[in-house]
């Protein structure tokens, strides 16, 4: 997980109430200089100051266009790790959850191909020749359990769709709960 380093700039910048005020409003959009300032009603040119500090410290991004004077602040990864830093697990979790969903579908995929391919050739399943000695062994534990090949592949991907199914319910809780500011 990667971490937030706070050196000695980046406390100087926190340590003003009005500088939260302005992370806080910053959370999750981009803003100009106006909306800023009559949101927290305070003095453009006091608010310049602080972004600018802010800015320095690496909290916020200045997002200006070539050819126009507007100009746009957001809260950098920074910023929003410190509102938000829970953000960064999350984001595993989520793809935990996702790579539990590819690997359900591949088995269900599995199971429907190896059980439509059995159906149609009914003469594959008896080759003629000896069998090497894994497969007879795995075919052995395998029938001394009643599970068949096709049967593996099933009870996978169905292990693996519900542990999607209880990530994602983690994921969303957590997301949602995370939501909420931290400073």
């Amino acid at each position: 997980m990667t971490k937030v380093t706070l050196d000695k700039n980046t406390f100087k910048a926190l340590a003003s109430e009005k500088r939260l005020d302005i992370l806080r409003t910053l959370d999750g959009k981009k803003m100009g200089l106006k909306d800023i300032s009559s949101s927290i009603n305070l003095n453009k040119a006091t608010l310049h100051e602080h972004l600018t500090k802010l800015h320095e410290a690496g909290l916020v991004k200045k997002k200006e266009r070539e050819g126009h004077k507007w100009v746009y602040y957001k809260l950098s990864w920074k910023g929003a790790s410190l509102l938000h830093p829970e953000n960064n697990r999350i984001v595993v979790l989520f793809s935990v959850t996702l790579i539990s969903l590819f690997f359900g579908v591949i088995g269900i995929v599995n199971f429907a191909r190896n059980k439509f391919f059995a159906a149609e050739s009914p003469d594959m399943m008896f080759k003629a020749g000896p069998e090497p000695v894994e497969d007879t062994l795995n075919l052995a534990g395998r029938e001394a359990l009643g599970i068949g090949q096709n049967q593996i592949f099933m009870y996978i991907a169905i292990g693996c769709l519900i542990l999607f199914t209880i990530l994602m319910a983690v994921s969303i809780w957590r997301y949602r709960e995370n939501k909420t500011q931290k400073l």
